[in-house]
């Protein structure tokens, strides 16, 4: 399926990339036609990711590794942590929880963190 001009989702409709709206520092958000980096998903305004470790202790020095980098880079995700899967969602909230360059960035750079 694809939006139509009007925004309306059909199946008779070719794919139009479009910019719906913008946050408050100017960073379009992204609608349609998002290329997530390796193993993300997009869905439903979300880029989503599940990361699977030997243990807790694995899990947890890599959750640790991404907080210093959500940190430089001033972008948090939401995730959880059950024993060795940690689960992580971005969106920005500021351009109203929709997936803008800055989640396409954090999660490129978290898959440098995995390697």
């Amino acid at each position: 399926m694809a939006f139509t001009r009007s925004g309306v989702r059909s199946s008779l409709a070719p794919p139009i990339p479009f910019i719906v709206a913008q946050c408050c520092t100017g960073e379009p958000a992204m609608t349609d036609h998002i290329q997530p980096p390796e193993g993300w998903q997009h869905q439903d305004d979300r880029l989503q990711r599940s990361f699977q470790f030997d243990n807790f202790q694995a899990a947890f020095a890599f959750m640790m590794r991404v907080a210093f980098l959500a940190e430089a880079m001033d972008h948090h995700p939401n995730w959880s942590n059950v024993y060795n899967r940690v689960e992580i969602t971005l969106t920005t909230h500021d351009a109203g929880n929709t997936v803008t360059q800055k989640d396409l960035d954090l999660a490129a750079a978290i898959n440098g963190v995995v390697g």
